[in-house]
Parts: structure tokens; sequence; C-alpha cells
């Protein structure tokens, strides 16, 4: 169960570092180098504090800290030697079910990168979908070692910022929650589409598809929940599938045997974990156009 802000203001300080030593992986430190500044008003008080602390640390404490840190999928990984905060992260992703092939090309770019920062590559998987987190890999490995430091931080900020939200409950909690909805307007009757049967797909390496989410619009011609929320949306590219032709069907619109439009597939990206994604279809049996809502 998450820990009360309150309790971790008042309580001693080998329980207040007891309680968040490992939100920063394998460095207690961190928590008690923050341990003097308490109360901390707010939960995302309580974490700026402690990224200030890693960034105020002489660069050889910085790159230790980073060193700490287990391989993206790295051997470690895969036989579950991990902490357990990263062993679940990277399982989300499915990290630790690769193909020997997928594994091959990790330990190939873990070992390019190491060798040229001297510190594996992190990113805060939580965030990306295997897809971007590769693609993030590719890239950075073309950075300065300057500027793949501050990259890596900045990870951190974000892996933290979603681990101290887990575990501690409190006012001013961090924003780390991402929205994606969608709803069907029928312009063809001028009314909200309901019953259109809708399936979110996560898309893959080789365009492959991965279904997320199978839902239908209700009589708003919405969804009852969002079709992702209570979390960080992971950055990448998706689908959204609506079976129009059929909700044309059953509301008496004599169709061609070969409809001009029968499923509709709308292909976005998502950039911002969390933002606000409102992908809507306005549609009749001939047309349709979307937009980025909020």
């Amino acid at each position: 169960m998450p820990i009360s802000l309150d309790h971790l203001n008042a309580a001693p300080a080998p329980e207040f570092v007891a309680a968040l030593g490992e939100i920063f992986e394998h460095a207690p430190w961190v928590a008690e180098a923050v341990t003097s500044q308490r109360p901390f008003a707010t939960v995302t008080a309580l974490h700026a504090a402690m990224i200030n602390a890693v960034r105020a640390s002489p660069a050889e404490t910085q790159i230790g800290f980073l060193r700490g840190h287990p391989d993206l999928a790295g051997k470690a990984a895969r036989a579950g030697d991990i902490a357990e905060a990263s062993k679940s992260e990277q399982a989300g992703l499915g990290l630790d079910r690769l193909s020997d092939a997928d594994y091959d090309e990790m330990l190939r770019l873990n070992t390019a990168y190491t060798e040229k920062f001297g510190f594996p590559f992190i990113v805060c998987v939580r965030r990306k979908t295997r897809v971007a987190v590769i693609a993030d890999f590719v890239r950075r490995i073309g950075n300065d070692r300057t500027a793949e430091l501050n990259a890596a931080l900045g990870e951190i900020g974000y892996i933290t910022r979603l681990r101290l939200a887990d575990a501690v409950t409190g006012p001013g909690m961090p924003d780390v929650a991402g929205h994606l909805s969608t709803h069907v307007l029928d312009s063809y009757h001028g009314q909200p589409a309901g019953d259109v049967a809708i399936t979110l797909f996560e898309i893959g390496r080789e365009g492959e598809r991965t279904a997320l989410k199978v839902t239908r619009t209700n009589d708003n011609g919405r969804t009852d929940e969002p079709l992702l929320h209570g979390g960080p949306l992971r950055a990448g590219q998706y689908e959204l599938l609506f079976e129009i032709g059929d909700y044309f069907r059953t509301r008496g619109v004599k169709l061609p045997d070969q409809p001009f439009l029968d499923d509709v597939v709308l292909r976005f990206g998502i950039d911002a974990p969390e933002g606000r994604y409102h992908v809507p279809l306005v549609a009749t049996p001939w047309s349709y156009s979307t937009y980025r809502g909020s």
C-alpha cells in the first residue's frame, strides 16, 4: 500500500530512507540526501528534491549511479536477477519474453552503447512502445557523452516519478497519467453513432498489430470508459478500427455489395505519454474525417 506523505514527513530518518531507498535504483543515498529537507508540501516537491540531489552530485557519483541500472533486456534481466521494480517495468513491455533474434539485437545495442558511454542505456519503458524504445536506443547512440548523460538522467526522472507516484500518496501528486478517448458522429443522420464496434491496436515492428482494446460506442457515440487511461500512454504508433459499414447497415442505409466505406482505419502517433488524446470519427457511408481533440 502507498505510504502517506504526512507519515514520511514525520518518520524517523532511517524509516524515511528505508521507505524510499529503492525509488532510485540501488541508491538509498538519494533519499538520505533529502531527509533534512522535510517536511515536503507535495509529493511532486519530494520528487523534485530527490532528482535535484542526483543532478547536484559529482559526475563520478552520477556515473556510478547509472552503472547500478541493469541493461535493457540484458542477461540479468532475462534471468530475473534485477531489482523488483526494474523487473516489473521491463516485463510490462515484454522485454523478458523476447525472441532469440530480438534478444541478440538488444545485446548488440547494449554492448555498443556501454562501450561508447561507460554506463547502460536507460529509458522509462513505461512511457514507450517497444518499437519506440528501439528507435530511441538507435538514435541516442549517436549522442555525445554529455548529451547522453543528460538524456539518461532525464529518463531517470520519468522512471522515479512513476515509482514515487506508486509508493507515496498525498497532496500534489506528480502528473503521470495520459488519456486516450474517441467518439463517433454520424453526420449522415446528424446524430451520435451508437453501437459502433471499435478496436484499438498498437503498431509493432514490420507493421504487425497487437489489439489493446475491443469496445463499442454507447448511445452518445462515446465509449463507456477511455480507451487508455490510469497511467502514462506509451509513445508510439497506434491504429483505431471502426466498423462503420456494419453500423450504417443496421441503420437501414442501403449499401452496395462492395460499400465505399466498410471498416475505417485511423493510424496515429502518440508522442506525449502524459497528454490527452481524443481521436474522433465523423462519418457518412461515403466520407469520414478526424482530428486531434482533447
